[in-house]
């Protein structure tokens, strides 16, 4: 039974990413609407919130964070990602949070030491 709870404390949480990734967006943006000025320090505030609270957790894990802001205004955008890792061990999670004037896409990548 050790070993069991010995993996679940060094598996990657898609649950526990998500919530951090979701609660940094809304400390760092909240409401505000889109502002161009403003972006730059939106997206380096919401990676450093996620990478501050995903090391807080604990666990053996190198993270990658991509965070992508883009203003409603109807242009189109594609994203993919492809990783060739340890299924057992590592792990993504890629949140979508929207307001009324802006898109959110942040994706956060671990990668098991």
């Amino acid at each position: 039974m050790e070993d069991f709870e010995g993996e679940q404390d060094t598996a990657f949480s898609v649950e526990d990413v998500s919530a951090i990734i979701k609660e940094s967006i809304d400390q760092s943006i909240g409401q505000s609407s889109y502002q161009h000025s403003k972006v730059n320090q939106w997206t380096s505030n919401v990676v450093e919130q996620c990478l501050k609270r995903l090391t807080g957790l604990g666990k053996p894990f190198k993270y990658i964070v991509h965070c992508v802001i883009l203003q409603k205004n109807g242009a189109g955008l594609h994203t993919a990602s492809s990783c060739f890792w340890d299924n057992s061990t590592d792990g993504s999670c890629t949140i979508r949070w929207e307001n009324k004037t802006m898109h959110v896409i942040v994706s956060v990548f671990g990668l098991g030491i």
